[in-house]
C-alpha cells in the first residue's frame, strides 16, 4: 500500500509540473527584447530611413488636388472633374476620411485612373511621385501657375490571427509600422508567437513572404518595420495553444494537490 501511495504522491507532482511548464513564459510575451542595457545612457537609437517607394497597383485610390491662384481655371477644372477633384485647401469641405476616398481615383483593372483634360492616365507600377510629376506636366500645358499634390487616398491592410480584434483596416496616412497596425488589432494574444509574425507583401509579379520578430528590439531597424499598403499580417499561434494557459493557473495547480493531499490522506486513514 505504501507503494501505492507514492505513486498516487508522484502522479499529483507530475501532474503539477505539467500544468506549470505549460504556461506560456514571459520571454515569449515580452516584446522589444534583447535592446541594449538603457542603464547607463538614456537612450537608444535603431536607424532605420522610412523609404515610401510603393508602386500603384490595380484597386488603389488616389487623392490628386490641383492648387491655382487662376480662379477661372479652377472653377472650369471644377466642373471637368464632376467634383471628384479637391481644387484648394481654403475650399476643400472637412468631409473626414471617407472623403478622401469618395473624392480620389481609383486604379482600374488597366492600371488607369480618368482625369480630366488628360483622359486616362496609365499609373500602375508608378510611385506617388511619379504620378505627381505626370499629372503636373499634363496640367502645366494649359495652366503654368499650377501645383499638383497626389497622396495614396486609402492605406489597406489585413491582420490575421493570434490578435484581439482580426480584420481588415483602412489607414489614413503616407505610412504605418508594424506596432501601429497590431495596436489596431488590439495587440497580439498571450497564445501568439511574436517570434514568428509572416507579413504578406503584393508585388507586381504575386506576392512575398516575410518573416519578423518583434520579440526582438532588432525589428526597430528591419527593412520590413514600415508596412506597405495591401499588407497582410499573420501572426501565428504558439504550438502550446493546443493544450496550454496563457498564466499559471495557480487556482487549478491547488486545487489539484489539495485533491491529492486528501486522497493521500484517505489511504493512509483506511491502512491504519
Amino acid at each position: 500500500m505504501n507503494r501505492n501511495i507514492f505513486k498516487l504522491v508522484l502522479i499529483s507532482f507530475v501532474a503539477a509540473a505539467s500544468l506549470m511548464t505549460s504556461c506560456v513564459s514571459q520571454k515569449r510575451v515580452l516584446m522589444l527584447q534583447n535592446a541594449q542595457s538603457l542603464d547607463s545612457i538614456s537612450s537608444i537609437e535603431y536607424l532605420n530611413k522610412r523609404s515610401f517607394s510603393y508602386k500603384i497597383q490595380p484597386g488603389d485610390n488616389l487623392y490628386i488636388r490641383v492648387s491655382s491662384m487662376d480662379k477661372n481655371f479652377l472653377s472650369f477644372f471644377n466642373q471637368s472633374a464632376n467634383t471628384n477633384l479637391a481644387t484648394s485647401a481654403s475650399s476643400q469641405s472637412s468631409a473626414g476620411n471617407a472623403g478622401i476616398y469618395l473624392n480620389g481615383f481609383t486604379v482600374s483593372d488597366e492600371g488607369q485612373i480618368d482625369f480630366p483634360y488628360a483622359g486616362k492616365i496609365y499609373v500602375k507600377d508608378l510611385t506617388i511621385e511619379e504620378i505627381q510629376q505626370k499629372i503636373q506636366t499634363i496640367i502645366d500645358q494649359y495652366e503654368k501657375e499650377t501645383i499638383v499634390y497626389v497622396k495614396l487616398g486609402v492605406f489597406n491592410l489585413t491582420i490575421l490571427g493570434e490578435v484581439s480584434k482580426p480584420g481588415q483596416y483602412q489607414i489614413y496616412q503616407s505610412d504605418i509600422n508594424i506596432f501601429q497596425a497590431l495596436s489596431l488589432a488590439g495587440n497580439p494574444t498571450d497564445f501568439a508567437d511574436k517570434a514568428n509574425v509572416k507579413i504578406i507583401h503584393q508585388t507586381t509579379e504575386g506576392s512575398q513572404i516575410v518573416k519578423v520578430n518583434i520579440n526582438n528590439a532588432d525589428i526597430l531597424s528591419d527593412p520590413n518595420y514600415y508596412l506597405k499598403p495591401n499588407d497582410v499580417i499573420y501572426v501565428e499561434p504558439l504550438s502550446i495553444k493546443r493544450w496550454g494557459f496563457a498564466n499559471v493557473p495557480y487556482s487549478l495547480i491547488i486545487s489539484m494537490l489539495s485533491l491529492g493531499v486528501t486522497v493521500m490522506t484517505f489511504f493512509l486513514v483506511t491502512v491504519k
